[in-house]
């Protein structure tokens, strides 16, 4: 019988949030903890798996695992645009069977799954489904990364209520500065316990903005300074193998 998925499926608010930063460093601080930890990006566009400026290859950088990037993200295609999209530029048809089957592989080698979804759950992924048919058919709980800044809690409750309206178990929310914080967004300060309050959801912490270039220690390190990883761990340690996926 085929091991079915086990994990945390990682989707943002929009795009450009840092939700490959948030996986990636996520899993890094957990395989160090010992956590047999893989990531996998079921779609990506805009880069192919092998090139530098790649999700799969900063994942695979990060986080440290030993998984080639052609099997961090083995439904790769080139142009910028919504994966249903751009798999129809290569002349290409995605069907969420494709898509999930494309994680096997990674799913028999490692305990758990880190999932990082492509943009937002509302996401066109294939000629009829969304990005969040996706996590629904996985059955995994779900981590929402948002922007640290002035706007993020109206784009974080509403895909708190999208994700709980599909049935999506939501494990947490973690906010991340994407891009430098400005000293006149007084909301930075406020913006978790406010998200916590009306959307009924744990913040698991706020990730300060990297910069360009970091190593994977300095992001674990950051990670493990800013965002409570501990939840994470209980929820992959909770979830029992069992059936198949939904089909």
């Amino acid at each position: 019988m085929t091991k079915p998925f086990a994990g945390l499926f990682i989707a943002g608010t929009d795009t450009d949030v840092g939700k490959t930063v948030v996986t990636a460093g996520i899993a890094a601080a957990l395989r160090e903890q010992g956590c047999d930890l893989g990531v996998w990006k079921p779609v990506q566009s805009g880069a192919l798996a092998h090139e530098q400026k790649s999700d799969a290859f900063r994942l695979r950088v990060w986080s440290g695992v030993e998984d080639l990037c052609e099997e961090i993200a083995p439904l790769a295609f080139s142009a910028p645009l919504t994966p249903w999209l751009a798999a129809q530029a290569e002349g290409r048809t995605l069907t969420l069977d494709n898509v999930i089957a494309g994680g096997r592989s990674l799913m028999a080698k490692h305990d758990w799954l880190l999932v990082e979804g492509a943009g937002g759950l509302a996401v066109p992924l294939t000629q009829t489904e969304l990005m969040v048919d996706l996590a629904v058919r996985l059955q995994l709980p779900l981590l929402l990364v948002a922007r640290a800044g002035l706007g993020t809690i109206n784009h974080t409750l509403l895909s708190l209520w999208y994700a709980r309206s599909r049935g999506l178990e939501v494990a947490g929310v973690i906010l991340n500065e994407a891009a430098p914080a400005t000293a006149t967004d007084e909301s930075v300060a406020t913006n978790a316990a406010m998200i916590e309050r009306y959307g009924n959801a744990s913040v698991w912490g706020v990730l300060p903005y990297m910069g360009g270039a970091f190593t994977r220690q300095q992001l674990v390190e950051s990670m493990r300074a800013h965002v409570d990883v501990s939840p994470v761990e209980s929820v992959l340690k909770k979830q029992s193998i069992k059936g198949e996926i939904q089909k």
